[in-house]
């Protein structure tokens, strides 16, 4: 049975029960089937297909934000780092790696903590780690009960379910995944949930008749959760994604969800009203992520924000107390890495805190700026 045969068995699914099912059914999931999506041979192409750079730049980072918790064994006996969405673990692999060159005080109190729903990607995460293996405290679905440390997440909520709504003159409708014929189509019906206005209302968003929006109650669950599990630490967010001023907006009209296959988006060459419909399975889904929501949310959970800005700034910033030659072997990676109207720019960074003040961090030491 495929996914269509699954959506004709179930009915009129949600666009976030589409997805869920498209990319995270233990049997037919895109993400559920394969130990790695991204890179050249993949779909899509992220910060650590570039190579070990960025991890080593976040380990700069995540050092500084050790330091500022407890600079010694005595004071933090082990410090979480906790990967949310880490895949086969290939970014904590090159972040401990950096940690064992350049900080190995640091990396004998560091406790790996690797959160992947995919089965398969977790059974690869130990191979990842070759010798690092040791430090892997945990690996599993669901992020620890409770945990003092550093919490990364890189391109995750772009990949959560979101529902998909429509405004019309009628008011506002979502949309819907039904089974037609061979194929599915997108139809409109009522609000899934109240939930959704009151997102959008929060959210400040004055939707226009012929505009389409996504809204991601999954990551406002997430962000509370994982909130509610960090006792005191650091997060860092690193997604595609914009403020909600500029996301519920004419020049995102038509919503932003999309699918990208062979690093390609068909939704530029597809004649199907709902492009992200074709080949479910087989092809990744994402959607941009709202920054502001995300921000308050962690806010009311006692966080502080310390900055919000494109990648491009917060790894200049990181890199702006190297000695000159210490990028030089990797020119071409970091050009890659921060290159604006590329990584650089499109993807931006959240960095929060909880129960440590609110610290000048090297990350935000470049300019605090989101593009």
């Amino acid at each position: 049975m495929g996914i269509v045969d699954r959506v004709r068995e179930r009915g009129p699914l949600t666009v976030a029960a589409f997805m869920d099912l498209a990319l995270y059914d233990h049997e037919l999931g895109y993400y559920a089937r394969a130990v790695q999506r991204s890179g050249r041979t993949g779909d899509f192409f992220t910060s650590v297909d570039v190579g070990p750079l960025f991890g080593e730049l976040l380990e700069r980072q995540i050092a500084e934000m050790a330091a500022i918790l407890g600079g010694s064994a005595t004071t933090i006996e082990h410090v979480a780092l906790v990967e949310a969405g880490a895949g086969n673990g290939r970014l904590s692999a090159d972040i401990l790696r950096a940690a064992r060159r350049r900080d190995p005080d640091l990396l004998k109190r560091l406790r790996l903590h690797l959160v992947e729903a995919s089965a398969t990607a977790r059974a690869a995460q130990r191979e990842t780690l070759g010798d690092l293996a040791p430090f892997l405290a945990t690996s599993g679905a669901a992020l620890p009960e409770s945990f003092e440390g550093v919490l990364l997440a890189n391109e995750l909520i772009d990949a959560m379910p979101v529902h998909q709504v429509a405004m019309t003159t009628a008011g506002l409708r979502e949309i819907y995944v039904e089974a037609r014929g061979a194929g599915l189509e997108a139809v409109e019906g009522p609000l899934s949930t109240a939930d959704i206005e009151r997102y959008l209302a929060r959210a400040g968003a004055d939707l226009q008749p012929g505009w389409r929006a996504e809204v991601n109650l999954h990551a406002v669950d997430w962000m509370r959760d994982a909130a509610r599990r960090l006792r005191r630490g650091f997060m860092i967010l690193i997604d595609y994604g914009h403020r909600a001023a500029e996301l519920y907006s004419a020049s995102h009209a038509g919503g932003t969800l999309t699918t990208f296959s062979r690093h390609h988006e068909p939704s530029a060459i597809s004649h199907q009203p709902s492009p992200w419909l074709e080949s479910p399975g087989e092809r990744d889904l994402t959607a941009h992520v709202d920054f502001t929501t995300l921000q308050a949310v962690a806010e009311e959970e006692g966080m502080t924000t310390i900055g919000l800005l494109d990648q491009t700034y917060f790894l200049l910033g990181i890199a702006s107390g190297e000695p000159p030659d210490a990028l030089a072997a990797a020119a071409r990676a970091f050009k890659t890495l921060v290159m604006p109207g590329g990584l650089g720019s499109t993807h931006k960074v959240l960095l929060l805190a909880k129960n440590a003040g609110a610290p000048a961090l090297r990350g935000c030491s470049y300019r605090v700026r989101m593009t």
